[in-house]
């Protein structure tokens, strides 16, 4: 794909200082930038690079100065950063805009196929399946029994959907993850030994979720376990069976959230938060990165951490406190040794 500088600022509404014919086929970092590439400037961090680059056009902000001459060609804008945001967003478009269904896939007879779908190669559709429109189902990805998609759904490649899920509009989940795989049913036996419970249930996403690479969700026992509109996972998350992911809520890597666990509504939670079972956390809660939550939250729009995960100006209380432990404890023994010494003057 290639875009003269004229182009760029047509579609942006900007205006060009420099050679408005020349070409560009990459985006880079300002700091990076070669011949042919195109790259922005908003922060003033890294104005010097405004001089120094190798990009063949720069994007600014229409407040932008010159303190030397520069060897780049200028697109001037409202807003450097927006902008840039914008052509990443239709770059991104155009990169993934495949269509067609490609061979070997295998498609059972009873499937039903929106308009305008991408089927990849080595992509396994099982029977009575519903596509809507505009899906794009990447190579090497499964699709059990009975699954339904909206519209505008992308599955890259090797995601894997069991029997049953539901997955609604505008919804995309990255490579490898896992869409109503077993939840972690087992019980105990008499002898120590373990019977594993059906899980006959299913999974909800709606409409506006992004799913993280890796990421496995589990079916539920029974009922459904639910990702709600406009939550996003990141990689390598675990959803138990049961959880219900409140709306707009966003879960960093490498958290885990055990079975029947309730989030409200934007919710946040940092990398490697664990969640106990059974508990329910309020809307706007904010959970810092490592920590524990074993309890249920019911105050809306507090912030928490810690294992077990306490107030948040109280957790950082307590590590302060942590911290001066070597220096109490030597109190401690001086404090100890005078009071010894005063009881023997005592004596």
């Amino acid at each position: 794909m290639q875009f003269t500088a004229k182009d760029i600022a047509f579609m942006l509404n900007g205006t060009v200082e420099g050679d408005p014919l020349v070409a560009v086929n990459h985006l880079a970092k300002i700091e990076e930038g070669s011949t042919g590439s195109l790259s922005f400037l908003a922060n003033p961090k890294y104005e010097p690079y405004l001089y120094t680059t190798n990009a063949s056009v720069v994007i600014v902000n229409n407040s932008q100065e010159l303190t030397a001459p520069v060897n780049t060609t200028l697109i001037r804008v409202e807003n450097a950063y927006g902008a840039f945001s914008l052509l990443l967003e239709k770059y991104n478009t155009i990169k993934l805009n495949k269509s067609g269904i490609e061979q070997p896939s295998f498609i059972h007879s009873s499937v039903k196929i929106g308009a305008e779908p991408y089927i990849g190669a080595f992509a396994y559709i099982s029977q009575d399946v519903v596509m809507g429109d505009n899906c794009k189902i990447y190579p090497g990805c499964y699709i059990a029994d009975n699954v339904k998609l909206g519209n505008n759904v992308t599955l890259f490649p090797g995601v894997k959907v069991y029997f049953d899920c539901v997955i609604g509009n505008d919804v995309v989940i990255h490579s490898g993850a896992i869409i109503g795989s077993d939840g972690f049913g087992f019980a105990p036996n008499a002898d120590g030994t373990f019977s594993k419970v059906a899980q006959i249930g299913n999974v909800v996403i709606e409409d506006n979720v992004e799913v993280g690479a890796n990421t496995t969700i589990d079916r539920a026992t029974m009922g459904s376990t639910y990702i709600r509109k406009g939550a996003k996972l990141d990689n390598l998350v675990q959803i138990a069976h049961n959880v219900d992911i409140g709306q707009n809520t966003v879960i960093a890597a490498q958290t885990g959230i055990a079975g029947s666990t309730k989030l409200g509504e934007n919710v946040m939670l940092g990398g490697q938060v664990g969640v106990v079972g059974h508990i329910t956390i309020a809307k706007g809660t904010q959970v810092q990165a490592q920590s524990g939550v074993s309890r249920n939250i019911t105050e809306e729009g507090k912030k928490w951490a810690g294992s077990p995960a306490i107030g948040y100006t109280a957790d950082m209380r307590s590590n302060v406190v942590v911290s001066r432990l070597p220096e109490l404890e030597k109190r401690v023994n001086e404090l100890e040794k005078i009071i010894t010494e005063l009881k023997k003057k005592g004596d």
